[in-house]
C-alpha cells in the first residue's frame, strides 16, 4: 500500500513539474528564446528564433529559414525546409521551464516539444 501511495505521489509531482503554461506575451517569448537554440532531438531539428523576426536552423540535414511575428498572443511563422515551403501558421506556445511546446492552428493542431539550449 505504501509503495502504491509513493508511486502516485511521484507521478503527481512529475506531472506538476512538466505542466505547460501558455505564453501570451511577446516580450516573455523573446526573453525565453533569445540566444538559445530550440532542439527537437528525435528529428535532429535545431532552430534559432531571432530577435529580428527571422528563423534559422536545420532539420534532417536540410537548411531551415523563415520569418516570424507575434500576433494576438500567438507565434506566427512561415518557413522553408530546403526548397520546400512550409505554409504560414499561427501557433500556441507553452513552456514548462525546460521545454517549449508549439501547437499549430492556434493550439488546435499538432504539437512539438523543443528543449531550449
Amino acid at each position: 500500500m505504501a509503495r502504491v501511495l509513493l508511486t502516485i505521489c511521484l507521478f503527481l509531482v512529475a506531472s506538476a513539474a512538466s505542466a505547460m503554461t501558455p505564453i501570451k506575451d511577446e516580450n516573455e517569448f523573446r526573453r525565453l528564446v533569445t540566444n538559445k537554440t530550440l532542439v527537437l532531438r528525435l528529428y535532429t531539428i535545431k532552430l534559432n528564433v531571432l530577435d529580428d523576426g527571422s528563423i534559422e536552423g536545420s532539420a534532417l540535414a536540410r537548411k531551415v529559414t523563415g520569418r516570424w511575428n507575434w500576433i494576438d498572443g500567438y507565434f506566427c511563422r512561415d518557413m522553408k525546409w530546403g526548397s520546400r515551403e512550409i505554409p504560414y501558421n499561427c501557433q500556441l506556445v507553452e513552456y514548462n521551464g525546460t521545454e517549449m511546446r508549439f501547437t499549430t492552428d492556434k493550439g488546435a493542431g499538432d504539437s512539438a516539444d523543443f528543449v531550449l539550449q
